[in-house]
């Protein structure tokens, strides 16, 4: 059965993160969708104080709009499960299952700093504080799990600094988490990236599948042959 797989980046990256992903899921006959969040990647030019977590729902759901599509496969990639998330909320008529690629997941009213280990948000935030509180600049390569140097260098050149807002103020997400669609976790294992791991409680509690890929975080980028067999299988 062919798929329509909408596909959302996370923090700092961009559409282009999927650049070898994408191409196996279409081989196999599916619809293929890598928006790119307002701010971010090749849009970093939108990039303002104003960038919030409603732009970047929007941004996706304005995808779904023009592009008239029903029954989508929503995959949300580290912080872009947030967004994946509230998207599904929004318009559960349009989405099948939501898939949330090693992400990040907070309860109801909660900020994408509460999901990350209290270290991590500090560094965020004071990062951000020495930008205007506008955006906070994107880290090595290597943090997000990758080891081979030509891949470290490929995400470096691309990725982008990342909107505050869109983690210091709350996405729009109510219960059930994913407005009541089918959800599968997948936790990036090989290195593990802490700064996701508080979402696996939500997920086990939530009763969501859960599902390990023998990945750094960056999966679509160091493994994208098992990542597209993984999502064409969740």
């Amino acid at each position: 059965m062919s798929d329509r797989f909408v596909l959302v980046h996370g923090a700092w990256h961009g559409g282009w993160c999927w650049r070898r992903v994408a191409p196996l899921l279409r081989d196999a006959g599916h619809e293929v969708f890598t928006p790119t969040l307002t701010g971010l990647g090749e849009r970093a030019h939108l990039l303002g104080p104003d960038v919030g977590p409603d732009t970047h729902v929007q941004d996706v759901v304005g995808v779904l709009d023009a592009e008239e599509l029903t029954d989508v496969v929503l995959v949300g990639h580290s912080f872009g499960a947030l967004v994946a998330l509230a998207v599904a909320g929004r318009t559960p008529e349009r989405v099948r299952r939501v898939v949330l690629l090693d992400g990040l997941v907070v309860e109801p009213g909660q900020v994408g700093y509460d999901g990350l280990p209290p270290e991590a948000a500090a560094a965020r935030r004071d990062a951000a504080e020495a930008t205007g509180d506008t955006a906070f600049p994107p880290p090595g390569g290597a943090a997000f799990g990758l080891a081979d140097p030509e891949d470290i260098a490929w995400v470096e050149r691309r990725l982008t600094p990342h909107p505050v807002r869109t983690y210091a103020e709350p996405f729009p997400l109510a219960r059930p988490l994913g407005g009541g669609r089918p959800v599968t976790y997948v936790a990036c294992t090989d290195p593990a990236y802490p700064a996701v791991h508080s979402a696996h409680a939500i997920a086990r509690r939530e009763g969501w599948a859960f599902r390990e890929l023998a990945s750094g975080h960056d999966a679509m980028v160091a493994a994208p042959e098992a990542t597209a067999e993984l999502l064409m299988s969740s």
